[in-house]
Protein backbone atom coordinates (compact mmCIF):
# COMPACT_ATOMS: atom_id res chain seq x y z
CA UNK A 1 0.00 0.00 0.00
CA UNK A 2 1.43 3.16 -0.40
CA UNK A 3 0.46 6.36 1.03
CA UNK A 4 2.05 9.73 1.10
CA UNK A 5 1.41 10.57 4.44
CA UNK A 6 4.70 10.18 6.62
CA UNK A 7 3.78 11.77 9.50
CA UNK A 8 0.43 12.02 11.93
CA UNK A 9 -2.72 10.19 12.89
CA UNK A 10 -3.32 6.91 11.18
CA UNK A 11 -6.78 4.99 12.78
CA UNK A 12 -7.00 1.44 11.84
CA UNK A 13 -10.13 0.42 11.03
CA UNK A 14 -9.86 -3.34 11.14
CA UNK A 15 -13.20 -5.83 10.57
CA UNK A 16 -14.14 -8.05 8.39
CA UNK A 17 -15.84 -5.77 5.67
CA UNK A 18 -18.09 -8.32 4.78
CA UNK A 19 -19.32 -5.87 2.91
CA UNK A 20 -18.17 -2.41 3.90
CA UNK A 21 -21.55 -0.57 4.34
CA UNK A 22 -22.41 3.29 5.06
CA UNK A 23 -21.94 2.71 8.49
CA UNK A 24 -18.47 2.12 8.06
CA UNK A 25 -18.62 5.21 6.01
CA UNK A 26 -20.10 7.55 8.86
CA UNK A 27 -17.32 6.39 11.23
CA UNK A 28 -14.20 6.95 8.62
CA UNK A 29 -14.86 10.48 7.38
CA UNK A 30 -15.95 11.49 11.35
CA UNK A 31 -12.50 10.74 12.21
CA UNK A 32 -10.86 12.60 9.77
CA UNK A 33 -13.69 15.82 9.77
CA UNK A 34 -12.83 15.85 13.64
CA UNK A 35 -9.34 15.86 13.18
CA UNK A 36 -8.87 12.55 15.49
CA UNK A 37 -6.85 11.10 12.49
CA UNK A 38 -4.97 12.04 9.47
CA UNK A 39 -6.37 9.03 7.64
CA UNK A 40 -7.94 6.11 7.93
CA UNK A 41 -6.90 2.74 7.16
CA UNK A 42 -9.39 -0.19 6.17
CA UNK A 43 -7.49 -3.38 7.13
CA UNK A 44 -9.87 -6.22 6.45
CA UNK A 45 -9.25 -9.94 8.39
CA UNK A 46 -7.70 -12.15 6.50
CA UNK A 47 -8.86 -15.06 8.58
CA UNK A 48 -10.72 -14.25 11.99
CA UNK A 49 -9.21 -14.35 15.13
CA UNK A 50 -12.12 -16.32 16.52
CA UNK A 51 -13.23 -18.03 13.60
CA UNK A 52 -15.96 -20.69 14.65
CA UNK A 53 -17.17 -18.42 17.37
CA UNK A 54 -19.08 -16.07 15.13
CA UNK A 55 -21.82 -17.87 13.28
CA UNK A 56 -20.51 -15.65 10.15
CA UNK A 57 -19.57 -16.97 6.76
CA UNK A 58 -17.10 -14.18 5.10
CA UNK A 59 -16.84 -13.55 1.08
CA UNK A 60 -13.10 -14.43 0.09
CA UNK A 61 -10.73 -12.24 0.92
CA UNK A 62 -10.00 -10.81 -2.16
CA UNK A 63 -13.63 -10.13 -3.02
CA UNK A 64 -13.48 -8.07 0.46
CA UNK A 65 -10.19 -6.13 -0.47
CA UNK A 66 -11.40 -5.10 -3.86
CA UNK A 67 -15.22 -3.82 -2.09
CA UNK A 68 -12.60 -2.08 0.40
CA UNK A 69 -10.56 -0.56 -2.07
CA UNK A 70 -14.12 0.12 -4.20
CA UNK A 71 -15.03 1.89 -0.72
CA UNK A 72 -11.88 3.84 -0.36
CA UNK A 73 -12.59 4.77 -3.69
CA UNK A 74 -15.73 6.32 -3.07
CA UNK A 75 -14.71 8.07 0.08
CA UNK A 76 -11.95 10.15 -1.04
CA UNK A 77 -8.54 11.16 0.20
CA UNK A 78 -7.45 10.09 3.23
CA UNK A 79 -8.75 6.51 3.45
CA UNK A 80 -6.32 4.16 2.40
CA UNK A 81 -7.11 -0.43 2.49
CA UNK A 82 -4.31 -1.94 3.92
CA UNK A 83 -4.12 -5.59 3.32
CA UNK A 84 -1.27 -6.49 5.97
CA UNK A 85 -2.93 -8.62 7.55
CA UNK A 86 -2.40 -11.17 4.46
CA UNK A 87 0.96 -11.25 5.46
CA UNK A 88 0.98 -11.69 8.80
CA UNK A 89 1.01 -15.45 10.68
CA UNK A 90 -2.49 -16.13 10.40
CA UNK A 91 -4.99 -16.13 12.72
CA UNK A 92 -3.38 -12.46 12.63
CA UNK A 93 -4.13 -10.86 16.31
CA UNK A 94 -4.74 -6.95 16.49
CA UNK A 95 -1.83 -6.18 18.58
CA UNK A 96 0.16 -8.31 15.91
CA UNK A 97 -1.33 -6.16 12.85
CA UNK A 98 -0.65 -2.64 14.98
CA UNK A 99 2.91 -3.52 15.75
CA UNK A 100 3.67 -4.51 12.59
CA UNK A 101 2.31 -1.20 10.91
CA UNK A 102 4.12 1.00 13.97
CA UNK A 103 7.32 -1.37 12.43
CA UNK A 104 6.59 -1.02 9.08
CA UNK A 105 5.76 3.42 9.65
CA UNK A 106 7.78 4.70 12.11
CA UNK A 107 6.74 8.22 11.27
CA UNK A 108 3.03 7.49 11.90
CA UNK A 109 1.11 7.13 15.11
CA UNK A 110 -1.63 4.28 15.10
CA UNK A 111 -4.85 4.68 16.74
CA UNK A 112 -7.35 1.13 16.93
CA UNK A 113 -10.97 1.86 15.89
CA UNK A 114 -13.12 -0.20 18.21
CA UNK A 115 -17.31 -0.57 17.45
CA UNK A 116 -18.82 -0.72 21.56
CA UNK A 117 -20.62 -3.80 20.56
CA UNK A 118 -16.99 -5.40 20.85
CA UNK A 119 -16.64 -4.52 24.40
CA UNK A 120 -17.83 -7.39 26.08
CA UNK A 121 -15.70 -9.31 24.14
CA UNK A 122 -11.91 -6.97 25.15
CA UNK A 123 -11.19 -9.71 27.70
CA UNK A 124 -10.76 -12.75 25.01
CA UNK A 125 -8.59 -10.17 22.57
CA UNK A 126 -4.95 -11.20 22.94
CA UNK A 127 -2.64 -8.26 25.25
CA UNK A 128 -5.43 -6.17 24.87
CA UNK A 129 -3.81 -3.98 28.15
CA UNK A 130 -0.77 -3.10 25.85
CA UNK A 131 -3.76 -2.48 22.99
CA UNK A 132 -4.89 0.48 25.48
CA UNK A 133 -1.92 1.29 26.31
CA UNK A 134 0.36 1.54 22.93
CA UNK A 135 -1.92 2.39 20.54
CA UNK A 136 -5.34 4.77 22.18
CA UNK A 137 -8.50 2.89 21.09
CA UNK A 138 -11.26 4.95 19.88
CA UNK A 139 -14.40 3.65 20.47
CA UNK A 140 -17.38 4.35 18.25
CA UNK A 141 -21.22 3.41 19.14
CA UNK A 142 -24.26 2.29 17.27
CA UNK A 143 -27.81 2.34 18.06
CA UNK A 144 -28.34 -0.28 20.28
CA UNK A 145 -24.57 -0.17 21.18
CA UNK A 146 -23.72 2.47 22.68
CA UNK A 147 -20.28 3.68 23.31
CA UNK A 148 -18.93 4.84 26.83
CA UNK A 149 -18.18 8.24 27.88
CA UNK A 150 -18.91 11.86 27.43
CA UNK A 151 -17.72 12.79 24.10
CA UNK A 152 -18.92 9.21 22.63
CA UNK A 153 -21.08 9.55 19.38
CA UNK A 154 -23.13 6.86 18.42
CA UNK A 155 -23.67 5.82 14.66
CA UNK A 156 -26.92 4.25 12.98
CA UNK A 157 -27.43 1.21 13.02
CA UNK A 158 -26.22 -0.40 9.85
CA UNK A 159 -24.54 -3.96 9.47
CA UNK A 160 -22.82 -5.70 7.39
CA UNK A 161 -25.21 -8.75 8.06
CA UNK A 162 -28.39 -6.85 7.42
CA UNK A 163 -27.20 -5.84 4.01
CA UNK A 164 -25.83 -9.53 3.43
CA UNK A 165 -29.97 -10.62 4.15
CA UNK A 166 -31.15 -7.67 1.91
CA UNK A 167 -29.79 -8.79 -0.97
CA UNK A 168 -30.12 -12.23 -0.82
CA UNK A 169 -33.91 -11.38 -0.01
CA UNK A 170 -33.37 -9.40 -3.33
CA UNK A 171 -34.75 -6.53 -1.69
CA UNK A 172 -32.77 -2.62 -1.64
CA UNK A 173 -29.34 -1.76 -0.28
CA UNK A 174 -28.73 1.30 -2.39
CA UNK A 175 -29.41 3.68 1.10
CA UNK A 176 -26.66 1.46 2.33
CA UNK A 177 -23.93 0.85 0.26
CA UNK A 178 -21.73 3.23 -1.69
CA UNK A 179 -22.13 3.41 -5.37
CA UNK A 180 -18.90 1.57 -6.13
CA UNK A 181 -19.70 -1.16 -4.13
CA UNK A 182 -23.31 -1.10 -4.60
CA UNK A 183 -21.99 -2.40 -8.05
CA UNK A 184 -19.92 -5.08 -7.11
CA UNK A 185 -21.50 -6.39 -4.11
CA UNK A 186 -24.95 -6.45 -6.76
CA UNK A 187 -23.21 -8.51 -9.30
CA UNK A 188 -22.40 -11.36 -6.78
CA UNK A 189 -24.55 -14.25 -5.91
CA UNK A 190 -26.03 -13.74 -2.42
CA UNK A 191 -28.30 -17.10 -2.05
CA UNK A 192 -28.13 -18.31 1.52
Amino acid sequence: MSDALQSGVVAVYGGSFNPPHVGHAMVARWLTWTGQADAVWLVPVYRHAFEGRHDKTLASFDERVAWCRAFADDLGPGVRVSTVEAELPVPSFTIDTLRHLRRAHPGLRFRLIIGADAIPHLPAWRDWASIEREFSPLTVGRQGHPAPGEEAVDFPDVSSTDVRLRLADGRPVDHLLTARVRALVQARDWSL
